[in-house]
């Protein structure tokens, strides 16, 4: 199989070509059938891919295959091939993005099926998981750097899907525009370590820069800059307000792109990138100040919303935080844990999202939900589970990825693990307050709604079934020894990050005592946090009322005005000034120049037109004129 890796992204594009050109003739059975198989066989592949890098880590070998498909670009010395890259930490972003991927196309058969786009939206997905694969299967730069691109531009056609809603439209172009910004960081970033390293194969330049002394300017900016592109993909401050509005996309999409995949590329391309990193201490820094901000803001914000969506989208935003304080205290291990994790949960929990809203008539604002889990038995246990699992209660598998980034945090400093901890009470609370508001007390809806109120088609709850055994379960990969595991996950990613642990200072580990002592401290905050909701979204059937949250509820309700404050620092100015440019500058100057070039030619014309008159004595005149003034001009020449 390792000689046919090429086959697993291969199989997407395929889906895409087919499907996009059928798309008009195909039936939905068959297009459904062809864009969920692709994804399925790609998984397959996947699958017996990981099992020959699980069986050569067995062995005691890194468990590492490249493939070369073909010489790319060959300029001079320079030579860049489209080469794919299988080790421990690509084998599990494969399984992520085609197992959940796969998932996702089947409840999309059911969610999308009577939208007239149905053909389209395959194929588009088809397509984006194609170019998710190529960005974790590149075994360089540039290859990465199309996956990313590809990967944009498929989050613009999802977003704006149903693109006649002007606020849908806007919203993907919001997307667009601000991962550009990132995504220019990126390839500056390239330029840089092509000028540096010569190559832009990650073996090449990872054993290149071993030789640079830790804190070295190249080696600064080239991780700043590949950090501002992370922070466009993966929605960190102050590149972070595109992914709520993403939600205008169908919730596919949303579990997708903006919970399980495209998002997290940032943490894997960091994650990738942790030699460069750690030999930058300033970034990682940066990395963990920007981190921790993110996780705290987007939490705060999620306290107050109503649409279930945006609850999750922030919720997204602040578990993003959560990956990247991992890797700015340098716990990439923890990091990558938490994306495996959240992409089990959170994929569950928007695509439980999306059966709400499927049941409810398409009705967002949980005010007009409440007393659904009779209706809805199988989303409700379903959404429970991953509820609990992404506020870090025991044995479900958040509890153990948060609280290995959160013992790192504490390693690093105590500050951050406050910071940290504060969060994770937010997080457990505005996560059973969006489960109690929408399952809990009696229905507030319609009557029209409670007419056609009714559980998701198995082809929609089988996918939440699946997940919710994976968020349950899926925290057992990487058990702590101190809970008696023996930290698989992190001796499985082992040659990956080993070069890279190399160069970091020796840190101390954290006694058994101490970590029982966080864990303890944790799960009792949590609890209270989830008693806090109980009490307020159940017992006293609390509704949210603008006029009663006070000052601080009505700067979280209005999302602290990040984007009023965007608005008004940026897109008016800009917008000003382009107006200034084409107003003032070229119409009236560039303009003016050129048009009234072309006026004074044409008057002169007119004036001098009226020397040819026809008159044969003013010919000879002027003649005579000019005769006398050339005799006068030869004399004063002497």
């Amino acid at each position: 199989m390792s000689e046919l890796v090429w086959l697993i992204p291969l199989l997407p594009l395929i889906g895409f070509i087919v499907n996009g050109l059928g798309r008009n003739t195909l039936s939905k059975g068959m297009v459904g059938t062809i864009g969920s198989a692709v994804v399925l066989i790609s998984f397959v592949c996947s699958c017996i891919l990981f099992s020959e890098v699980y069986q050569a880590r067995q062995a005691g070998q890194a468990g590492i295959i490249e493939q070369h498909v073909f010489d790319w670009i060959t300029v001079g010395n320079l030579k860049i091939g489209l080469s794919f890259l299988v080790d421990p930490l690509s084998a599990i972003m494969l399984l992520i993005v085609t197992g959940i991927g796969f998932l996702i196309h089947v409840y999309s058969v059911g969610y999308m099926h009577h939208d007239k786009g149905f053909g389209k939206f395959f194929a588009y997905l088809n397509l984006f998981i194609f170019f998710m694969l190529l960005l974790v299967l590149g075994s360089n730069y540039l290859v990465m750097f199309i996956g990313w691109e590809g990967v944009g531009l498929c989050s613009y056609l999802l977003i704006g899907f149903w693109y006649k809603n002007s606020s849908y439209a806007n919203a993907a172009k919001k997307a667009f525009v601000m991962n550009r910004i990132g995504d220019l960081g990126f390839l500056l970033a390239v330029f840089l370590i092509l000028g540096t390293f010569g190559s832009l194969e990650f073996s090449t330049v990872f054993s290149s820069a071993k030789n640079f002394a830790v804190g070295d300017i190249t080696v600064v900016s080239i991780t700043i800059l590949l950090f501002i592109a992370a922070t466009g993909k993966s929605a960190q401050i102050p590149l972070f307000t595109w992914l709520p509005d993403a939600m205008a996309g169908p919730t596919p999409v949303s579990a997708l792109i903006h919970a399980a995949t495209m998002v997290t590329a940032g943490i894997y391309m960091i994650a990738r990138s942790n030699v460069l990193f750690i030999l930058s201490p300033f970034t990682l820094q940066l990395i963990s100040v920007i981190a921790i901000c993110t996780a705290l803001l987007a939490a705060a914000i999620a306290l107050t919303q109503n649409d279930i969506k945006k609850v999750l989208a922030y919720s997204t935003v602040s578990q993003l935080g959560y990956m990247f304080l991992g890797l700015g205290v340098g716990a990439f291990t923890g990091a990558f844990f938490h994306v495996l994790t959240h992409a089990f949960f959170k994929a569950l929990l928007f695509l439980g999202a999306g059966s709400v809203i499927h049941g409810m008539s398409e009705e967002q604002d949980m005010r007009n939900m409440g007393g659904l889990k009779k209706a809805m038995p199988v989303t409700y246990l379903t959404m429970l589970m991953g509820t609990i699992a992404i506020a870090g209660i025991p044995p479900f598998s958040g509890f153990f990825s948060k609280d290995e980034i959160l013992a790192g945090a504490f390693i690093a400093s105590p500050v951050l693990w406050g910071l940290g901890f504060i969060g994770a009470l937010m997080t457990a609370f505005y996560m059973f307050r969006m489960l109690f508001m929408t399952f809990s007390g009696t229905f507030r809806g319609t009557d029209e709604q409670k007419h056609h109120l009714h559980e998701s088609p198995k082809s929609m709850t089988m996918p939440l079934i699946v997940l919710a055994i994976l968020s349950v379960l899926g925290g057992v990969i990487n058990l702590p020894a101190v809970l008696g595991g023996n930290h698989w996950l992190e001796n499985f990613l082992s040659p990956v990050f080993s070069e890279g642990k190399a160069l970091m200072p020796e840190t101390h580990h954290l006694e058994h005592s101490t970590e029982y002592l966080l864990m303890a401290v944790s799960v009792v905050g949590v609890l209270i946090m989830v008693a806090l909701a109980f009490n307020m979204y159940v017992k006293r059937q609390y509704k949210a009322n603008e006029d009663a949250r006070g000052f601080l509820g009505n700067l979280s309700y209005h999302k602290f005005y990040v984007d009023e404050l965007y608005d008004s620092i940026i897109v008016r100015p800009i917008n000003w000034l382009s107006s200034f440019f084409g107003n003032v500058v070229d119409q009236r100057g560039i303009d003016g120049v050129v048009n009234g070039a072309g006026k004074a030619t044409f008057d002169i014309g007119k004036v001098l037109r009226l020397l040819q008159n026809g008159n044969v004595g003013f010919y000879l005149l002027m003649m005579v004129i000019g005769v006398i003034a050339i005799f006068i001009y030869g004399l004063l020449s002497l």
